[in-house]
């Protein structure tokens, strides 16, 4: 009956009620308010047969009229009352779904403002402050933005140096022109973290182990394997009878805990104003690309008697050793990364792949 092509006869009352019986059926069977309103066109819609008999009602005799009106009346009045009341009963039960699937308890925690993450080379950072803790070393810091005579002449670079050139280090109050000339002295930001060896020095007496990490500044251009603002950590021992066995053991110790009980360094001879002897640090490293290899790490060295000297301590009484490496250039060999972009670009799915990022708060 769903699909008649025509209308009935307006007095067919058998095949009206019939019609109707079907309907009602239909909507008896209807599952959701979807299917209700198929139900609804199908039977009571402009184009349904009820509604084609009923415009069929023009072309009857006046005295036929009125029965043929109350007839479809009545079954339109049946199938509308039927069709309200399923789709009440329809519309509750859907209510009453939605509400179970989207209930909410609002005892339970959760996590609803998303969290920040922690960078991996701050995660880097505490693990290696962790690391010389653990020998009983202290942690020292100071500041970013330095006097001149920290970054330069207590660490042995003399006025000509080409560090102390504007082309390698950010000058705050300008280069200097000269001394004995009357110019106040100058404010750098720190080319690397031995100044801060050098306020340990002038603020404590012997013996001294000191690591100092830190953020460090240099006009390098950006690029795969260089940034002008990059993070350093640098270790001073000074006590009586230190020498450069004690400085090779403490590197081997510090690289098999970065990289792995198969790391070792090896020292080849070098030059830095601020020790001597002084050598250049590299790492036996067994994922280097193209196979196992040495790979350049740091430098290091027994601390110059004129460092210690400008930081009053008798390198008659003491010795010292010290030495530094990128802490960017750590991260990049530990985990294979490539381009300095990734790392200081900011992008939180680099962070995500060393699970240091969270879901919420």
């Amino acid at each position: 009956m769903t699909d008649a092509p025509g209308a009935l006869s307006p007095l067919d009352e058998a095949g009206i009620n019939a019609l109707v019986e079907e309907g009602l059926a239909a909507v008896a069977a209807a599952a959701d308010l979807p299917g209700l309103k198929e139900v609804r066109l199908t039977y009571t819609g402009d184009s349904s047969v009820l509604a084609r008999t009923n415009r069929a009602i023009g072309s009857l005799d006046k005295a036929d009229k009125p029965a043929a009106g109350k007839l479809l009346g009545g079954a339109r009045g049946r199938l509308n009352a039927a069709l309200a009341a399923r789709q009440e009963v329809l519309e509750a039960e859907a209510e009453e779904q939605m509400l179970a699937t989207e209930a909410v308890d609002v005892t339970v925690p959760t996590d609803r403002v998303a969290r920040g993450a922690r960078h991996p080379l701050d995660v880097l950072v505490d693990e290696v402050s962790d690391f010389f803790v653990s020998m009983g070393w202290s942690i020292a810091e100071g500041p970013e933005t330095e006097h001149e005579w920290f970054d330069f002449d207590a660490l042995n670079f003399d006025a000509d140096h080409p560090a102390r050139q504007m082309q390698d280090t950010f000058y705050v109050d300008g280069p200097s022109v000269g001394a004995g000339e009357g110019q106040k002295a100058n404010l750098v930001l720190r080319t690397h973290t031995s100044p801060v060896q050098a306020h340990v020095m002038l603020a404590q007496e012997p013996p001294l182990y000191v690591a100092c990490p830190g953020k460090v500044f240099r006009s390098d251009e950006l690029d795969a394997t260089h940034t002008p603002v990059f993070h350093q950590v640098e270790g001073l021992a000074v006590d009586k009878g230190l020498t450069m066995a004690h400085l090779k053991g403490t590197l081997d110790h510090f690289a098999r805990a970065m990289f792995g009980p198969e790391a070792r360094t090896r020292l080849r001879p070098s030059f830095f104003p601020f020790t001597e002897p002084s050598a250049e640090m590299d790492l036996w490293f067994p994922q280097k690309k193209g196979g196992p290899g040495w790979i350049e790490w740091g430098g290091c060295g027994m601390v110059n008697p004129n460092v210690l000297i400008a930081c009053g301590i008798d390198p008659e009484v003491y010795t010292g050793f010290a030495f530094g490496m990128g802490l960017e250039r750590t991260l990049m060999l530990r985990h294979g990364i490539a381009d300095m972009h990734d790392i200081v670009e900011g992008d939180i799915r680099f962070s995500q792949q060393f699970g240091t990022t969270g879901k919420g708060n």
